[in-house]
């Protein structure tokens, strides 16, 4: 299954934003299958989030935005992913 990050320009959050979009996330993604949510990343310098996502292609990956009411501003496919133990 291929995997993608997804950046969110959302500005500084609360936690109780933060809290209330990853629940409408994991609602929505009960309804469809094949879409994972791995993992996200804040940086309230940017006010981005970026997300990591197994997905069959970017459009699920928006209508799931869609259905949850959060942003997607960029969608970017993983072709490679390499860590330090590999290397060890």
């Amino acid at each position: 299954m291929p995997r993608y990050l997804i950046e969110r320009v959302v500005g500084t959050l609360t936690k109780e934003q933060i809290d209330a979009g990853s629940r409408r996330a994991m609602e929505v993604m009960a309804d469809m299958p094949g879409l994972v949510w791995i993992r996200s990343y804040v940086s309230d310098v940017d006010g981005k989030i970026y997300c990591e996502y197994e997905a069959p292609n970017p459009e699920a990956i928006r209508e799931h935005a869609r259905r949850a009411g959060l942003r997607v501003d960029r969608i970017i496919e993983i072709a490679l992913e390499i860590s330090p133990a590999m290397f060890r």
